[in-house]
């Protein structure tokens, strides 16, 4: 949304008629609009989008966090944002950030896990550039070790609530990440191996397409609901774990990654490709046909699968009853540019036709 200086909530690809499909909501306006910045970082060459340059656009961005009440995890991808382009930081966005690690242990327990997450990413990321960081990094990685990761090796939903067991991909990849940046910066090895361990389970329940569920039940490691499968996950957020996976030697990680990415081609349950290539645009999910109310089925449907002791299988719906979300939100593609943006080692990925110039 050039006007606001911002990419936007939602783009509707299938707008119909709509003069503008973009659909702005503020917070995830910022927050999204940030995880696009992130993934500039890997890209040369665009320190000017829209006639603005980047750096305007992320100062604007950081500015808007306390205007609209800004999620906690909106405030870690400022930082790491800010760290992977290498800006300086707005002092007011590092008030914000330091005056919400401080809150005390009880409300820390009712940080998400993406809050958790994505806020030790930041900091790891800031404390490469300054020191004074290292305790906050240490504070936030021990509370994901000790509250956030479940016995099973999979990572709770949030430290604390009534929804804590049931936990989403996206509550693993941010748990995950955050435990490998600090592993990583710190040589601490109990993070590594929790990341590993996480990843090695996330490896487990893949499905046989290549689909990662987006539902688990975290204390008996089980996925008690594969849908929606999200394209962000396959292209995106799954590899920028296991690209550190690979990096350690974790079994499987690449082959897994492959498969997972191959999915949005049309090996997946549907047979169709995700991409809308007349709009260079990528379908955000296959979900359940007639989805509304979908969250409340799908605790249901959780529920039930704990309660008999099994997991979901999306090998049994051959395609059955799905349908496209004809939609796609901007963090999605700030997600594939952060995770292959610049990198060579995946040729039969990135170097598709689909993703070639004029197609």
């Amino acid at each position: 949304m050039p006007e606001k200086g911002l990419w936007s909530h939602q783009y509707l690809l299938d707008e119909r008629g709509s003069e503008n499909p973009n659909v702005s909501l503020p917070p995830s306006d910022v927050f999204y609009s940030l995880n696009v910045l992130l993934g500039f970082s890997h890209i040369a060459g665009s320190e000017t989008i829209y006639g603005r340059s980047r750096r305007d656009l992320y100062v604007s961005a950081c500015a808007q966090l306390p205007v609209v009440n800004a999620r906690i995890y909106a405030w870690g991808t400022a930082l790491w944002a800010g760290a992977e382009l290498d800006y300086e930081v707005p002092a007011a966005t590092l008030a914000g950030a330091h005056k919400l690690i401080g809150v005390g242990d009880d409300s820390l327990l009712r940080w998400t896990a993406q809050d958790t997450g994505m806020m030790l990413s930041g900091v790891v990321a800031q404390y490469k550039r300054d020191s004074v960081w290292a305790a906050e990094a240490k504070r936030l990685s021990s509370f994901i070790l000790e509250h956030i990761r479940a016995p099973s090796g999979l990572f709770f939903d949030a430290g604390s609530g009534a929804r804590r067991q049931f936990a989403s991909f996206a509550s693993q990849v941010y748990s995950i990440l955050g435990l490998y940046h600090y592993g990583e910066a710190f040589s601490d090895q109990a993070a590594l191996a929790a990341a590993d361990a996480g990843v090695q389970k996330l490896l487990s329940l893949q499905g046989a397409l290549g689909e990662w569920p987006w539902f688990y039940h975290a204390p008996s490691g089980r996925v008690v609901d594969f849908y929606e499968v999200y394209s962000v996950h396959q292209h995106g957020m799954a590899p920028a774990i296991l690209h550190h996976a690979v990096a350690r030697g974790v079994p499987g990680a690449r082959g897994a990654l492959v498969k997972g990415f191959g999915w949005i081609f049309g090996a997946n349950e549907m047979g169709r490709t995700m991409l809308r290539p007349e709009l260079q645009m990528i379908h955000r999910s296959q979900r359940r046909s007639g989805w509304r109310g979908e969250r409340a089925a799908r605790l249901l449907r959780a529920w039930k699968n704990v309660l008999l002791g099994r997991s979901d299988c999306i090998e049994d719906r051959k395609g059955a009853g799905l349908e496209f979300t004809q939609e796609i939100r901007s963090y999605e593609l700030g997600w594939i540019l952060w995770s292959f943006g610049g990198r060579q080692e995946y040729p039969e990925l990135t170097g598709r036709p689909e993703f070639s110039a004029g197609n």
